[in-house]
Order: C-alpha cells, then sequence, then structure tokens
C-alpha cells in the first residue's frame, strides 16, 4: 500500500487513521480551495492499485485536468509501477495534448527510515516525463497541502487554456426574451 487513500483523506479530512483497508475500486472527495482569485473545487478520485481495477479508468480519467501519482518511498515496485499508471492514464483519460497534460508525482512515506527510492532518482524520472515531485508523509502531516494545491494550480491552467482553444471564448449563455401576452409591454 502507497497511501493514496491515507494522503488524500489527510488533504481533506485532516485525518489519519493507522486502520488500513484497501481501496475496492474507486473513492471520492472534494476540497473547494482559492487560487489567484479562482474558487477551484478539487474532486479528487482514489482508484484502487491493483491491475484488476484498472478498468474503471476509463469513466474516471476522462475530462481530468491532472493526474497526480503517488508511491511509496520505502518500496521501489511502487517506483516502478508509475510509469504503467501514467501511460495508462494517458491512454484512457485521452487529454487534448498529452505532452503538454500535468502530472504531480508525490513520494509518500518520507516519515519511514527504510526508504528505498531516493529524491535524486524521483526528480529525474519526473524531470524526464515533465512532471513536478513533491514528498510528504500523510502520517507525519509533512508536506501535505503543497502537492495538492500545485494539482490545482495545474489543473486550472489546463481548464482555462483549453477551454479558450475549443472555443476562442469562455460560453456565455443567453435565453430567448420572454413573449408578453398583450399589447402592453410596461
Amino acid at each position: 500500500m502507497v497511501g493514496k487513500s491515507s494522503f488524500m483523506n489527510r488533504y481533506v479530512n485532516q485525518r489519519f487513521t493507522n486502520m488500513y483497508r484497501a481501496t475496492i475500486g474507486t473513492d471520492f472527495l472534494s476540497r473547494t480551495v482559492t487560487l489567484e482569485g479562482d474558487t477551484v473545487t478539487l474532486q479528487i478520485w482514489d482508484t484502487a492499485g491493483t491491475e484488476r481495477f484498472q478498468s474503471l479508468g476509463t469513466a474516471l480519467y476522462r475530462g481530468a485536468h491532472c493526474c497526480m501519482l503517488v508511491f511509496d518511498v520505502t518500496s521501489t515496485a511502487s517506483f516502478s509501477a508509475l510509469e504503467e499508471w501514467r501511460k495508462e492514464f494517458l491512454i484512457q483519460g485521452e487529454p487534448q495534448d498529452p505532452a503538454d497534460f500535468p502530472f504531480i508525482v508525490l513520494g509518500n512515506k518520507t516519515d519511514l527510515s527504510n526508504r528505498e527510492v531516493s529524491g535524486k532518482k524521483a526528480l529525474q524520472w519526473c524531470e524526464d516525463i515533465r512532471a513536478e515531485y513533491f514528498e510528504g508523509s500523510a502520517k507525519a502531516d509533512l508536506d501535505v497541502e503543497k502537492p495538492f494545491l500545485r494539482a490545482a494550480q495545474s489543473g486550472l491552467q489546463q481548464y482555462k487554456k483549453h477551454t479558450l482553444e475549443n472555443t476562442g471564448h469562455f460560453q456565455i449563455t443567453c435565453k430567448q426574451p420572454r413573449e408578453t401576452r398583450n399589447a402592453c409591454e410596461c
């Protein structure tokens, strides 16, 4: 377990529990933040880390404006799996511009001493794929806010960029004027 659910719950609910249960399918939480005058509601989807639930990705990934990949810094295997998860997201999520889609990579469990993945190694991989890298600990409440706020900023930029690209403007909807029932329009 890499701690995706724990990190998400620490961020949204400011709680941590040692009672671990594997995510079955998906889980969902939201939190509203204000960024440079914009109110942004983060819809944070927690997907099961097991391959048998990968087919759920299409419905969840499509329409996302940012993707956060989480690994356990005490597990080389969890770090090695990130590339497959990233590829799966790009295939199923079908972002408009895959080369420019924002990924946030988060190394969790930095409070533990048996680290297997160095920050340098993770940072190098992130540079190679043009992702931003953060480290923290849900259990110790270390640097939990930063990756989510950066995801919100990146997602908002992505949303604004593609809204303008697709329409050339923000959509404004006008209603038809109501018909009057008599000749008087006062």
